[in-house]
């Protein structure tokens, strides 16, 4: 076999599932933000966000009370919450032997909060007019959305793939997109705020995985070499 053959070989076989799945989300999930951002910011379009509007709308027309755990929904993306659980929870895993873990968590967070503010001081999008909820800041892309995808969608994957607990992935997610509904209902965020965020996070989040992975990886082969 010449080294040609043997590099193709080698590269085939880091095409596992996890890899090419991982790789068709990351491509969408470029392709979402990108998408909404030419929406908002070339066609300078609402059609999205008035129908998204319009249905949660009719949602609190026709259950005032819903108002209340909305409020307490969307608390769990909040900065208050998350930064001391992002605290938290990555000391719990350190304490508990898991330093890889630990600093994933932390670095998904850390980079999380910096890049939503850089986006959102790029693209200077100011918030609706009409929020229900007093909100500071720019809104493109959702803070709210972005980071409750990075935090929750770090502990679904450490829980689905370190853990072995695969069965927590999917209320997690689901809850970090029920979190970025609340911000729609509470018209703190357009829908295509919301949507953005959720592309944001699952990007970062991968990009991130990736590059621990490589890090990790160098590592122990400096270290298998030193022990050698």
């Amino acid at each position: 076999m010449n080294r040609f053959t043997a590099r193709i070989v080698a590269l085939l076989g880091l095409l596992t599932v996890e890899v090419i799945v991982g790789g068709v989300v990351l491509f969408g999930a470029f392709a979402l933000f990108f998408y909404m951002a030419r929406v908002v910011f070339v066609h300078h379009s609402l059609a999205l966000d008035q129908w998204a509007w319009s249905i949660v709308d009719g949602w609190r027309q026709a259950a005032p009370w819903l108002i209340k755990p909305v409020r307490f929904v969307t608390f769990f993306a909040a900065l208050p919450f998350l930064l001391p659980a992002s605290l938290i929870a990555p000391a719990l895993l350190y304490r508990a032997g898991q330093r890889r873990e630990a600093w994933e968590l932390v670095l998904a967070m850390a980079g999380g909060i910096i890049l939503n503010q850089l986006l959102k001081m790029y693209f200077q999008r100011p918030r609706p007019a009409d929020a229900l909820l007093q909100t500071l800041g720019l809104s493109f892309p959702s803070g709210h959305s972005m980071l409750g995808v990075t935090f929750y969608g770090c502990l679904a994957w450490l829980l689905a793939r370190h853990y072995r607990h695969p069965g927590w992935a999917v209320p997690l997610l689901l809850w970090a997109g029920l979190i970025g509904l609340t911000r729609v209902y509470l018209h703190v965020h357009y829908a295509t705020d919301v949507l953005a965020g959720f592309a944001g996070g699952a990007a970062w989040l991968l990009l991130l995985r990736a590059g621990m992975h490589l890090f990790w990886k160098e590592e122990k082969q400096i270290l298998d070499a030193v022990a050698k």
